[in-house]
């Protein structure tokens, strides 16, 4: 007697379709599970058995043999609990698999028969529609968030035995029905406004170039200044999230398992801040059987690293490659994973270690000692790869005392917005760069290209500064994102000279 149910697994962020195939056979009673199952795989066998038990049907005392084809990739995850007792159930004649070859079944099950949600919904039910499926199967938990892929019927089942009526035709089983524009409407309001930051003008300015661009930022200052503040608000003034970012971003979030159960689309850009105690594997993902870090969670949003120094230096050094390509690949023997990580960085410091270093109310007490060794925890070429350093001062009691807010982020993303719309017309023939900070050299020498007075006064700062060749491309990239928001195609002496400040390091010689 075999059974073939379909199913699925995740690899990467990604999914693809799995072959359940069961075989009961005369024999000694075993269960075997073959087909590189790992862990929870294999442990599915005792709660497969106690759920059918529990339901009502008759696990067969026969020789059980379960092939997950294709059998050279390894399998992980609780998601082929329900599949493999579908198996069983149908092998033995114990329901009717007439409809088993146009669905693809997931889920975990309990001792009970309940069927229990699983990681990675949004990517399996993406596989199922490109396999041509006629409908997904899984937990009612995972309803909403494999409801939003349109072209294949998502249904939902709580216990095994309900599923086994489906199957046999005598009930159906509850589909999903997501709005995804209301979803979007519904993310669209931000709990945090750029109206409630007191006073600092100058790095609300910078925070809009830095968004206009998705430049990477480091703000530094004493403690109270605000940094925090600011950087929280930055994804407010980001642009809204596409539904191919949300999708992208989705996937990372389920694979990983912090999407709630329950909740559809990651429809607002995402904003992370990892204590300064994570490892790099935490940070940048890995562990026997990889899982996406702090920087994919991030994708499409910003991630934020307060008291920089802080952080080990061999965490901070892992960020080198996806601030410079977008994407974390991770190598392990038995396989190699690649996830996507295009974030905006957003960093906080202090000054020195006790934190008034350049303050006129406070005195340091570190010495230019102390203060050269606490910023050189943070690498040359890690600095290099920041776009915008800016100096955070304390709040001033006037600005502090102002009863009126500042401008809304509302109105600075209308802002923001135009300026992307020059930057996807501008790249709308290079995949992969969807803002200035993407640009790569040949892009640079195309589109920054600087004016007669201009020219002079970048040759100078560099000549003054010491810039490294990276940092002249990013004081470039900078003056382009400030000519966008000033509606300008050319860079003027003026989007040079502002660029110029925010390299705030450079100017003290780290």
């Amino acid at each position: 007697m075999l059974a073939r149910v379909r199913s699925a697994a995740v690899l990467g962020i990604d999914a693809y379709l799995v072959d359940v195939e069961t075989d009961i056979a005369n024999g000694l009673p075993t269960f075997a599970t073959v087909g590189l199952p790992q862990g929870a795989v294999k442990e599915g066998r005792e709660r497969v058995y106690a759920a059918i038990a529990n339901t009502g049907y008759t696990f067969p005392l026969k020789r059980i043999t379960v092939n997950l084809a294709p059998a050279d990739v390894r399998k992980e995850g609780s998601g082929f609990d329900l599949p493999i007792a579908v198996g069983i159930l149908a092998a033995t004649e114990q329901i009717t698999g007439e409809r088993l070859a146009r669905v693809v079944v997931l889920g975990e099950l309990g001792l009970e028969g309940a069927i229990r949600p699983v990681r990675g919904a949004l990517p399996v039910a993406l596989a199922a529609r490109a396999a041509g499926a006629e409908a997904l199967v899984l937990p009612k938990d995972n309803l909403a968030e494999a409801g939003v892929v349109s072209g294949l019927r998502v249904l939902g089942a709580a216990a095994l035995s309900e599923l086994a009526d489906f199957l046999d035709g005598r009930v159906e089983l509850q589909p999903a029905e997501v709005d995804v524009s209301r979803l979007f409407a519904e993310r669209a309001r931000d709990e945090v406004d750029f109206a409630e930051v007191k006073g600092q003008p100058h790095a609300k300015r910078a925070l809009e170039v830095a968004a206009a661009g998705a430049h990477n930022v480091l703000l530094v200052g004493p403690p109270g200044s605000g940094k925090t503040m600011l950087a929280r608000r930055l994804p407010t003034v980001l642009p809204q999230m596409s539904l191919e970012e949300a999708l992208e971003t989705t996937k990372i979030h389920s694979v990983a398992g912090v999407l709630p159960f329950g909740e559809s689309l990651v429809a607002r850009r995402p904003f992370r801040a990892p204590h300064h105690t994570i490892s790099d594997a935490g940070l940048i993902g890995g562990g026997s059987y990889p899982r996406p870090g702090e920087v994919s969670l991030a994708h499409g949003g910003v991630l934020f690293l307060d008291e920089l120094p802080e952080f080990r230096k061999n965490v901070l050094e892992v960020l080198r490659q996806p601030l410079e390509d977008g994407v974390v690949t991770i190598a392990r023997a038995a396989m190699s994973l690649t996830y996507p990580a295009r974030f905006m960085l957003a960093a906080a410091m202090n000054p020195c270690p006790c934190g008034w270093f350049g303050d006129a109310q406070h005195n340091c007490s570190c010495g230019p000692v102390g203060v050269q060794r606490y910023l050189a925890r943070v690498s040359g070429p890690l600095l290099d790869r920041i776009d915008l350093h800016l100096e955070v001062p304390t709040v001033a009691y006037q600005a502090l005392a102002e009863r009126g807010g500042g401008e809304p982020s509302a109105a600075i993303r209308e802002r923001v917005d135009r300026a992307r719309l020059i930057q996807r017309e501008r790249f709308a023939k290079r995949p992969g760069i969807h803002a200035n900070a993407h640009m790569a050299p040949r892009d640079i020498r195309a589109h920054c290209r600087v004016s007669d007075g201009a020219d002079g006064l970048l040759r100078t700062a560099i000549m003054r500064l010491g810039l490294s060749a990276r940092g002249y491309h990013r004081v470039l990239k900078i003056a382009r994102t400030i000519a966008d928001l000033d509606g300008s195609a050319a860079l003027q002496p003026k989007h040079v000279s502002e660029a110029i400040q925010y390299r705030s390091l450079d100017r003290r010689g780290v």
